[in-house]
């Protein structure tokens, strides 16, 4: 017997097939593999935890399953468990060393809500998760002129004249470079600040070495400002408040150490060109 099919026919076929291609259900193992490299790579690029906790459990609920996170400074556990037949998988993963990056940061929460929402599918998903981790989104050059130019404008905002804002721009500029540098050879990141810190202080003196502009000590203490680790004193905080507090103190740690070696860099250049308290 020959069965025809009206081109309607087709087409609703062919949705409810999509349909159900699109609604693919990752077994444990799968959603936890994923969400702990998904975990790894959104604290490493500067997340807090409670974003985090936020993202994943958003994620394992729409395949419906639940999470129990354990994050630490340097490694999260994550155990997926399906809300079915209890199933359970867990997970250690060391959390990713990769620079700061707001730009990662939001894309990978757009992933959880584009995942939630149903727009894409488990398989879809972890090819733009692979895409955001391996290819690179930012001009370095164009971030670099950005970095500068806000440094500039500290300079300005804290009494700076027209002459110290072009020796910050210059002094940020060449020291943001070193820092690009230094980061693609995987120099240790202490290190790193104190060189970039002692570069950008050293151009930044120019100013009251050779006698230039009518501020040349604002010059100075802002030539190193881009250095500074805003985030992740205000990540320890936010950490702090929702009481994950190892990670707050380790953030904080972490921060200061990072202000100490911007400080050593900063006197050091100050010792090198005789200005400032030497």
């Amino acid at each position: 017997m020959q069965i025809s099919v009206t081109p309607s026919e087709t087409v609703s076929l062919a949705a409810e097939k999509s349909q159900a291609c699109r609604c693919r259900r990752p077994s444990v193992k799968e959603l936890c593999s994923f969400l702990s490299r998904y975990s790894a790579l959104l604290i490493g690029c500067g997340a807090t935890c409670i974003r985090l906790e936020h993202n994943i459990d958003r994620i394992a609920a729409t395949f419906g399953m639940r999470i129990v996170s354990y994050i630490m400074p340097r490694h999260i556990s994550l155990s997926v468990i399906d809300n079915d037949t209890d199933e359970s998988v867990t997970m250690v993963v060391e959390t990713a060393r990769t620079p700061i990056s707001f730009y990662v940061n939001t894309r990978l929460s757009e992933l959880s809500w584009e995942i939630a929402d149903g727009r894409i599918d488990f398989d879809e998903a972890l090819q733009r998760f692979h895409h955001i981790a391996t290819c690179e989104h930012q001009n370095g050059w164009l971030l670099l002129a950005l970095v500068a130019v806000a440094n500039a404008s500290f300079c300005r905002l804290f009494g700076g004249d027209i002459v110290a804002m072009g020796i910050v721009a210059l002094a940020t500029a060449a020291g943001y470079r070193l820092k690009q540098i230094l980061l693609s050879q995987k120099i240790d990141v202490w290190v790193m600040v104190m060189i970039c810190s002692l570069v950008s202080s050293v151009i930044g003196a120019t100013c009251e070495v050779m006698n230039l502009g009518s501020t040349p000590h604002i010059a100075l203490a802002t030539s190193v400002l881009y250095l500074v680790p805003g985030i992740p004193f205000l990540n320890s905080f936010s950490d702090m408040l929702y009481r994950h507090y190892i990670c707050a103190l380790s953030r904080f740690i972490d921060a200061a150490v990072l202000t100490a070696c911007l400080s050593i860099g900063l006197c050091a250049g100050m010792l090198i060109t005789g200005t400032g308290m030497f």
